[in-house]
């Protein structure tokens, strides 16, 4: 019985180190851009000793993108030039002996080259600013 309880609490101790060093992407900024456009990742695990590819997934076809910089914490990279306009989703492929492919859960939008991007800005008032509309 002791040692059904160590040989459990070693496999959970190995479970809990091997989910620590899994790469995991939490946000993109922006999370919209057109072709050429450098986004920018932040996450966990995700330097260049544990992330080898990142790609652009729209589930039927993979694109590799360029890595422009990339830290512990956080990747740059260009929309390359062959993306079509859509929805992708974020994919890594880790370093090591057996490589592995994890889907992320973050996806960016392609727009179209003529479209405008709005950008991510919250607009706060001023101090003592009145209301657009003249109310109190």
């Amino acid at each position: 019985m002791r040692y059904r309880f160590l040989l459990s609490l070693f496999s959970l101790a190995g479970a809990a180190s091997l989910a620590a060093q899994a790469p995991v992407m939490r946000e993109v900024v922006p999370d919209t851009g057109k072709i050429g456009s450098v986004l920018k990742i932040e996450g966990v695990a995700i330097g260049k000793n544990k992330v080898d590819e990142v790609y652009l997934s729209d589930h039927t076809f993979d694109m590799k993108v360029k890595v422009l910089d990339q830290t512990d914490s956080s990747i740059e990279f260009r929309i390359p030039p062959f993306a079509k306009p859509g929805r992708f989703q974020l994919v890594v492929k880790t370093t090591g002996e057996e490589p592995l492919i994890l889907e992320q859960p973050l996806y960016i939008t392609v727009a179209e080259p003529n479209q405008t991007l709005q950008a991510n800005a919250t607009v706060r008032p001023q101090a003592g600013a009145r209301p657009a509309n003249g109310t109190k």
